[in-house]
């Protein structure tokens, strides 16, 4: 763990025994509260981290529609390494100046984004249903063929007609 992260773990134990609450926990009331009460400092870095965070986000929320109605993922992004910098490199799908091996890799990295989270979840469900052998244990399928065809369905209509 990080030293930030320990800063950050350590932030949330003192939060959660001064505020208490339903254990449910809210990062932004949490980031609220450490800095009133003066834990957390804002450097430069993190204030231009905060905003590119912010600008990542409207690029993932942004999507538009094709002529058959399929409503699609305007930018892409590819996780890459510069040196010892972790970056995300974003390309619209519309710009026919971004490179194809963009979108190869960014439909890869996110295939593989979804595959751990599938694997995260199984274990998830797993450890959880080992908790209490005496319930039926929660059943998490996970091939979406027929739930990524049935989505389509419309689109293949609008094809068809």
């Amino acid at each position: 763990m990080s030293a930030y992260a320990s800063q950050i773990k350590t932030y949330l134990e003192r939060y959660q025994t001064e505020v208490g609450g339903d254990g449910l926990i809210d990062p932004h009331a949490v980031a609220a509260w450490a800095y009133r009460n003066g834990l957390h400092k804002p450097n430069l870095k993190t204030v231009i981290d905060a905003i590119a965070t912010d600008i990542a986000q409207a690029f993932r929320e942004e999507y538009r529609t094709d002529a058959l109605g399929q409503r699609y993922r305007a930018k892409h992004a590819v996780r890459t390494k510069k040196g010892n910098k972790t970056m995300s490199l974003w390309a619209d799908i519309d710009d026919n100046r971004a490179p194809r091996d963009h979108f190869v890799r960014s439909f890869s990295q996110r295939r593989q984004q979804i595959v751990g989270d599938c694997f995260q979840l199984k274990t998830d469900v797993d450890v959880y249903n080992a908790k209490d052998p005496s319930q039926a244990p929660i059943q998490i399928p996970l091939d979406f063929t027929y739930d990524v065809e049935e989505m389509q369905l419309p689109i293949k209509a609008k094809k068809a007609a």
